[in-house]
């Protein structure tokens, strides 16, 4: 009698943990017990008992693997669950342990369907064991409010995989089915400095709880940006190139930037290259031989057409030689820089004596004015060998000093006109002058 009554008892708690398992295999806590007598037919009907780690509820012959971590639905994206997700998934484990001790103590009455009970509880306690971690966390604001939409990246340190999600409105995170190993986290979110955890290991089933990751504002940064000056020089140079009076005539010598950068040598061979080729340039030089023509002036070069070439190849060839010389040649040697500077500040008289001075006052390379020897020595130098195209009659010293003196006297009003009018006739002018 006694036999037998240990017997019933015994099948009793098979029977109960059979039906226990399946639902905690579903991530849900049922019932360790019936509250009335479970019979083991009843029990294989509901589960397939053919492996002793298969078990779906409902579904008879389904397998679920009970050593893998149950997945759950999270607000947290992809790989994250919430604390009570995860808190309720070790519940589970729990009941599973319990569950397959008391089907291991049922199992050593001997009887057969008892033993295949004690199987199924020994692969629960297998499969548990090998369960992956989670790590759980917050993330919080100096206030100590959560902080939403927090970029958090997880990284192996071992494999250097990376686990990435953005926290719930709260500041929560979690990640879950992790291996065992070494980690660190990060955390980057607007407004807020980016955070670095120490290392942290994960062992195998472990809920690994951060301490509240506390993130500080960040503090305002303002990029700048350093470029080479002669990178400067030349962005500031195309931006001249642009410069057109009533969009026809190059104002390429104006510089409207106050502080420009120094050109380099190379920069001021290609400012003078652009200038003296542009097709408005060579427009005023064509003017120029037609009202020397009307005058007759050096009549030694005749009337017509030739004599209408030969002024304009002599013009010409006055503007590329002193050009050249004065905003080119000697300003690479004597390291100063051809540029009229707008002022447009001041009073008017500070500005004509700035503009009546630009051709015997320069500024230099490095910033400070000293005389204006380029254009000096260019114009003296253009005006000597112009000797060697003009009509003989207007050769000699006076046509040399005549026309320096002409180009000084020329320059100056050139310098007026680009500090008053220049400036309103002008398209695509880069900045106001002087501060």
């Amino acid at each position: 009698m006694g036999r037998r009554f240990a017997i019933a008892l015994t099948a009793l708690s098979s029977v109960t943990a059979l039906a226990t398992v399946p639902l905690c295999a579903q991530g849900e806590l049922g019932p360790a017990a019936h509250s009335g007598p479970v019979k083991i037919a009843a029990a294989k009907d509901a589960f397939d008992l053919t492996s002793p780690c298969d078990g779906q509820r409902g579904t008879p012959g389904a397998p679920t693997t009970l050593g893998e971590a149950p997945e759950f639905d999270s607000p947290m994206g992809p790989g994250g669950i919430s604390r009570r997700e995860v808190h309720s998934a070790g519940a589970t484990l729990q009941a599973q342990r319990q569950t397959a001790t008391r089907a291991a103590i049922g199992s050593e009455v001997g009887e057969a369907p008892f033993a295949q009970s004690a199987r199924l509880g020994s692969c629960l306690q297998s499969q548990a064991a090998e369960g992956s971690g989670s790590i759980l966390g917050t993330v919080l604001d100096m206030d100590g409010a959560g902080v939403p939409a927090a970029q958090t990246t997880l990284t192996n340190i071992s494999t250097l995989q990376r686990y990435t999600l953005v926290s719930a409105e709260n500041g929560e995170f979690a990640f879950s089915n992790l291996p065992p190993g070494t980690y660190f986290i990060t955390v980057n979110a607007d407004h807020f400095e980016p955070y670095t955890s120490a290392e942290l290991t994960i062992s195998t089933g472990q809920v690994y709880e951060l301490p509240n990751i506390q993130l500080s504002i960040a503090t305002q940064r303002q990029m700048v940006v350093v470029r080479p000056t002669e990178v400067i020089a030349q962005m500031q140079m195309k931006a001249q190139e642009k410069q057109r009076l009533v969009g026809v005539l190059p104002n390429f010598y104006t510089s409207y930037v106050w502080n420009a950068a120094p050109l380099n040598t190379k920069q001021k061979f290609s400012l003078k290259t652009r200038d003296i080729f542009d097709p408005g340039y060579l427009l005023g030089v064509a003017a120029a031989a037609g009202i020397q023509q009307a005058n007759n002036s050096f009549a030694g070069y005749g009337q017509g057409a030739a004599g209408y070439g030969k002024r304009f190849a002599a013009g010409f060839a006055d503007r590329f030689t002193s050009g050249f010389l004065s905003q080119a040649v000697f300003p690479s040697i004597l390291h100063q820089d051809p540029r009229y500077f707008y002022q447009g500040s001041g009073s008017v008289k500070s500005r004509l004596m700035h503009a009546l001075s630009w051709p015997v006052i320069a500024r230099s390379d490095s910033g400070h004015s000293m005389p204006n020897y380029s254009y000096l020595l260019g114009d003296l130098t253009a005006g000597t060998l112009s000797n060697l195209y003009y009509p003989p009659a207007n050769r000699g010293a006076g046509l040399v000093f005549t026309n320096f003196a002409i180009g000084i006297v020329g320059q100056a009003a050139d310098g007026v006109f680009r500090e008053f009018v220049a400036k309103h006739l002008t398209r695509n002018v880069a900045s106001n002058g002087k501060p």
